[in-house]
């Protein structure tokens, strides 16, 4: 079967992600990869080469917009404190293209895949990695304007962050009392 006249990558792309969100690697078929994105068997390995490597697309389309979104929000206006709250509140209130019930997909990636396939560790690696740098870079900001008071390595405290961050998306998933996340956020913020 031919790709559909209005192929749309990008939209394949991110319908594959969010089956993948929704079942998880293991629990997608091929069957429901084709339901989600239109297009037949053949064509979904011709244009992708396969389920994996739509699953790495799907990685590389959740960095291009979950993780360019927290970046945005890390480089935006204000004081250093503020925006690492307003990121952290993304983990407490969701993103705004984040099925919220399914989690984090870059999370959900490195606890199912990314032990057994080093591609896929790379890609969450890379997600890992870029929200890290841009909160190095909160965190010195921070420092040279006198709201950051942790000592240490700013990369070590930015890792902090990050750790409550990742932490949580995973307790939003099973915890829905706000005020508790809240109270994690605001401690998390304190200690700095």
């Amino acid at each position: 079967m031919a790709r559909p006249r209005e192929f749309d990558e990008e939209r394949v792309v991110g319908a594959a992600m969010e089956t993948f969100w929704r079942h998880g690697y293991e629990g997608t078929s091929t069957r429901d990869l084709c339901d989600s994105t239109g297009l037949g068997p053949s064509s979904l390995y011709n244009t992708f080469g396969g389920k994996r490597q739509l699953y790495l697309r799907a990685l590389q389309h959740y960095y291009d917009t979950s993780t360019a979104e927290q970046v945005a929000v890390l480089r935006g206006p204000g004081p250093a404190k503020e925006r690492l709250r307003a990121m952290m509140l993304l983990a407490v209130d969701g993103e705004s293209d984040v099925r919220d019930e399914h989690g984090c997909f870059a999370i959900n990636a490195a606890v199912e895949v990314a032990g057994a396939d080093p591609e896929v560790r790379a890609a969450v690696r890379r997600t890992f990695d870029r929200v890290e740098d841009e909160l190095c870079e909160v965190v010195e900001a921070g420092r040279r304007a006198g709201e950051i008071r942790s000592t240490g390595d700013a990369r070590t405290v930015a890792r902090r962050v990050q750790s409550t961050y990742y932490g949580l998306r995973v307790l939003g998933r099973v915890h829905d009392d706000r005020d508790v996340l809240i109270a994690t956020v605001d401690g998390a913020l304190a200690d700095l």
